[in-house]
């Protein structure tokens, strides 16, 4: 049987913000029971007192984030890049081969970027805009589910042992989501972290990412 307090609890764990401001200890219980009330009571179906909310809060132990903000200061050079289109397309039984043409096509051009990713049910292609019409042409027989045009890209080089520092996405990530940035598509590999974004925030993210180093 749920309790208030499991409730509290489960309504916490799922804002990492607010988990996270908890552990700083920087929140008002007070406030933030009437704020969580009318969600508790929905949970819990019957009317519940702001001091049973209270008792739940403050039973609440969060762990603070153990963000390794060394590695954050070692992030290496970044890369803005601008004119890129993202494509989405259904996976098929030709989905491989039409890569392949496009791939093969593209093999001997400088300065053009293409990226290349799919999970079990879509396929999508990130690539300069000035190479869209041979996307188009070596994938006109696949099922395109969505294009989106005019994208920037930052590209920041991590450094060693990235895979080991805890926090650093979801500290670059918080950071973006307070001010008010959002990321269309990202891409990480062992060296290199890139996030996707429409151009009229690169700017602002540019800066935050300096920011972030220093």
């Amino acid at each position: 049987m749920k309790t208030i307090t499991t409730c509290v609890h489960d309504i916490i764990k799922h804002q990492p913000f607010l988990d996270d401001a908890m552990a700083r200890d920087i929140v008002n219980f007070s406030g933030l029971a009437a704020d969580i009330q009318p969600q508790v009571e929905k949970e819990m179906r019957k009317p519940v007192k702001q001091g049973s909310i209270i008792m739940a809060l403050r039973r609440y132990a969060p762990k603070r984030s153990k963000v390794n903000m060394k590695a954050l200061r070692d992030l290496g050079d970044i890369v803005v890049r601008s004119g890129i289109t993202e494509y989405t397309f259904l996976n098929s039984n030709s989905i491989i081969s039409s890569k392949a043409k496009l791939l093969e096509a593209v093999k001997d051009r400088t300065g053009v970027y293409l990226n290349y990713s799919s999970n079990y049910q879509e396929s999508n292609i990130l690539v300069s805009s000035s190479l869209t019409s041979l996307v188009e042409d070596c994938f006109k027989n696949e099922v395109r589910v969505s294009v989106k045009e005019e994208l920037s890209s930052i590209t920041i080089a991590l450094p060693k042992n990235s895979s080991q520092s805890v926090g650093m996405y979801f500290y670059i990530f918080k950071l973006l989501a307070y001010e008010g940035i959002p990321v269309f598509e990202m891409i990480s590999t062992s060296n290199y972290f890139a996030i996707f974004l429409e151009k009229e925030y690169v700017n602002q993210a540019f800066l935050l990412m300096n920011e972030i180093k220093e």
